[in-house]
C-alpha cells in the first residue's frame, strides 16, 4: 500500500496513522481516510481500481480453481482483488475495518457474489477460524505498527484452513529496526512468525520498485500444514 502516492497524500497518511497510534487505535485512521475521500478514489493512495498486479500475476501463473473453494481478502479496500477471485469461481469473503470502504465496494459492484463485511483484523469473528482455502494478505500488516504486528500475523494465519494457501504481498526491510512509516515493511523475523503457526513457505518472489527510492517487495506463498 501507499505506492507512488502524491506528496500531500503521503503526509496525510503519516499524520492520520501517527495520531491513531498515539491514541492506541492503530487501525482507526483507515475510516477517516475513506470518509474524507468522499467517493474520489484518487484520494485513497492504494486504490488502483484494478487487482494488485502481483496478485494478478500470481493468479495468471497459478490458475487456481475457485470452484468449491473459499477465499478471504483481508483489508479489501475498494474490492478489486475480491472481484478477481470471484470471477475465478471462489466463494469470496472480503472485509475491511472501514464501513465507508465496504459501502463503496457494494456501490461499485452491486451484483457481486462477494460477501463484503466490516471487520477488524485484530478482532476477527470466531467463525472465520481455520475456514478459508485461500487467504490474501496484501499490504495490510505493513500498515500496522510493530507493537501489534505479532497479533496481526496470528490473526492472518488463523483464518487459513488446513491444507489451505496464504498469499502475502508486502514491503520488506533488511534490518530489524523499525523504519519511518507507514508503511512499516516486514522483517525476516516477523515473516518467520508464520512458520510456528503451521504455515510453510513454498515460494518467494522479490520485486524491486523505485518510487522514488528503491523499495523491495515480496510475494510469498504459504501452505498450511
Amino acid at each position: 500500500m501507499f505506492e507512488e502516492q502524491p506528496q500531500h497524500l503521503q503526509q496525510k497518511v503519516k499524520r492520520l496513522a501517527t495520531e491513531a497510534v498515539k491514541s492506541s487505535e492503530p487501525s482507526a485512521w483507515f475510516e477517516v481516510l475513506y470518509a474524507d475521500a468522499q467517493g474520489d478514489a484518487t484520494q485513497v493512495p492504494w486504490a488502483k481500481l484494478a487487482p494488485h498486479p502481483y496478485l494478478q500475476d500470481w493468479l495468471t501463473l497459478r490458475k487456481p480453481s475457485g470452484q468449491g473453494n473459499s477465499a478471504l481478502v483481508i483489508g479489501c479496500g475498494l474490492g478489486d482483488d475480491a472481484q478477481a477471485l470471484s470471477e475465478l469461481g471462489f466463494q469470496v469473503t472480503a472485509f475491511d475495518i472501514s464501513p465507508t470502504a465496504i459501502a463503496w465496494c457494494k456501490q461499485r459492484f452491486p451484483n457481486s457474489t462477494v460477501n463484503y463485511a466490516i471487520a477488524d483484523l485484530l478482532m476477527l469473528p470466531q467463525q472465520w477460524q481455520n475456514t478459508f482455502d485461500l487467504v490474501i494478505e496484501s499490504r495490510n500488516i505493513q500498515a500496522l505498527p510493530l507493537n501489534v504486528r505479532s497479533q496481526a500475523i496470528q490473526s492472518v494465519a488463523s483464518m487459513v484452513a488446513p491444507m489451505g494457501t496464504l498469499l502475502v504481498i508486502t514491503r520488506f526491510r533488511e534490518q530489524e529496526a523499525a523504519t519511518d512509516g507507514p508503511p512499516w515493511p516486514l522483517s525476516t523475523s516477523e515473516l518467520a512468525e508464520f512458520s510456528p503457526l503451521g504455515l510453510q513457505e513454498s515460494e518467494r518472489v522479490t520485486f524491486r520498485e523505485s518510487q522514488p527510492q528503491e523499495v523491495q517487495q515480496l510475494r510469498i506463498e504459504y501452505h498450511k500444514i
